[in-house]
């Protein structure tokens, strides 16, 4: 009787490590979408927490701060965390300068990511950067910042603008940050940037395998930059879309808009319409 119970148990044991191993996968979501609160700057700076409201209304399931919410007080960000969990949303992550990620300041923002709940603290903006050696050092400052990250259950990255696809020597600076920083760190990818710049997405997704935990769907056409809504510009999404879940390890998608004919929200809501439409 005691042996009949062990092999049972044994049986159920391997069961349960097998189901545990290919679950996840069977059940895993799409990635979520989320908006960039760029997008809404002029909303946001009227009245945040109307704004977080009617962001989470459209269907949205996360957001990301820019940088100025680096100057709230713990007290405000627990009043922001409060207003996300009750409207239903997520902060994704958080949209930096430099100086979040500066080793003085990187205790701040680590307190405020955590009350947000934001797992991914990116920088958006290196600042002034002289050459590649420039760079490198932009990548010494990120790696640093992984270290300590990690250890608060959480990630740092780099989300790049046209300048950082653009060859300094016969090498992009994207190319630096990519080779010189460890793995964990996140290539946030904005794709109108990146188009403009004349760099494939696609290609540049499949170089780096695991690493685009986030993208940025902003898009871009000549002659209207980036004021074109999404689905209406050179990116091609659908292959994006393709690379980015079966490759590049994206977690969570974030519209994006500088500015478009419509106003704010009703750019919001039409680039989350056809960006699901795309995704199918």
């Amino acid at each position: 009787m005691f042996v009949t119970m062990k092999k049972i148990s044994r049986r159920h044991v391997l069961a349960a490590s097998a189901y545990a191993a290919v679950a996840p996968v069977r059940a895993a979501a799409r990635p979520p979408i989320g908006l960039e609160l760029f997008s809404v700057r002029g909303e946001l700076k009227k009245d945040l927490f109307a704004t977080v409201r009617a962001v989470a209304k459209m269907g949205y399931a996360g957001v990301e701060f820019f940088s100025p919410y680096f100057d709230w007080t713990p007290e405000y960000a627990k009043d922001v965390r409060k207003l996300l969990d009750d409207s239903g949303i997520r902060c994704f992550s958080t949209h930096n300068g430099a100086r979040s990620l500066a080793r003085e300041n990187l205790t701040k923002a680590i307190d405020l990511n955590g009350i947000l709940g934001s797992k991914f603290i990116i920088m958006a903006s290196a600042g002034h950067v002289e050459g590649l050696d420039g760079w490198k050092a932009v990548a010494g400052t990120l790696s640093q910042a992984a270290e300590k990250l990690g250890s608060a259950g959480m990630r740092t990255g780099f989300h790049n603008h046209k300048a950082e696809f653009v060859a300094i020597g016969g090498v992009r600076p994207m190319e630096v940050l990519a080779r010189e920083t460890p793995k964990s760190v996140v290539l946030q990818l904005d794709v109108g940037t990146c188009v403009e710049a004349g760099v494939d997405p696609v290609a540049w997704i499949n170089r780096n395998p695991g690493r685009i935990a986030s993208v940025h769907c902003k898009d871009w056409a000549p002659g209207e930059g980036y004021r074109v809504l999404t689905g209406e510009g050179k990116s091609p999404w659908k292959e994006i879309i393709t690379a980015a879940e079966k490759v590049g390890g994206v977690e969570y998608y974030l519209v994006e808009q500088e500015g478009s004919r419509f106003s704010e929200f009703e750019t919001a809501e039409r680039c989350l319409a056809e960006f699901r439409r795309l995704r199918g």
